[in-house]
């Protein structure tokens, strides 16, 4: 199957697995996944990722998180710059998702990095996703 934006497919994958309270979530691996899923871990929305298969059907498997009443740490989800309509961001207009509380994912030159770090380098780049 051709998918024309791969991130929305993940973050749509992991929203609708989280509402339905599903332990993982699988998709096709690709590099940019993968990173995505490492800024998720090291921030705490999931519990861990894994690469499995082989090279050329390579799947990325993610473990959602839930707290004690099965409520998903992840409450939600948003594609921002979209194959149609990039957003980009110099260091000084870097969005703060929920006050603080949520995390923007941007894509920089030194790679991709979350709303914080990219504060801290003041580096700018292309606003990927808000996760809350």
């Amino acid at each position: 199957m051709n998918i024309s934006d791969p991130i929305s497919d993940m973050l749509t994958r992991v929203r609708n697995a989280s509402s339905a309270v599903h332990p993982t979530v699988e998709m096709p691996h690709s590099k940019i996944k993968s990173e995505v899923a490492r800024i998720l871990k090291r921030e705490g929305y999931i519990a861990d990722y894994a690469t499995e298969g082989e090279a050329a059907k390579r799947t990325l498997k993610l473990y959602l998180k839930y707290t004690t009443e099965e409520d998903p740490i992840i409450q939600g989800l948003k594609r921002i710059s979209k194959p149609g309509l990039r957003q980009y961001v110099n260091a000084a207009e870097i969005p703060r998702v929920l006050g603080g509380l949520g995390t923007a994912i941007l894509s920089t030159s030194n790679g991709l990095l979350t709303d914080k770090e990219a504060r801290q380098k003041h580096t700018g780049g292309e606003v990927l996703c808000h996760i809350w």
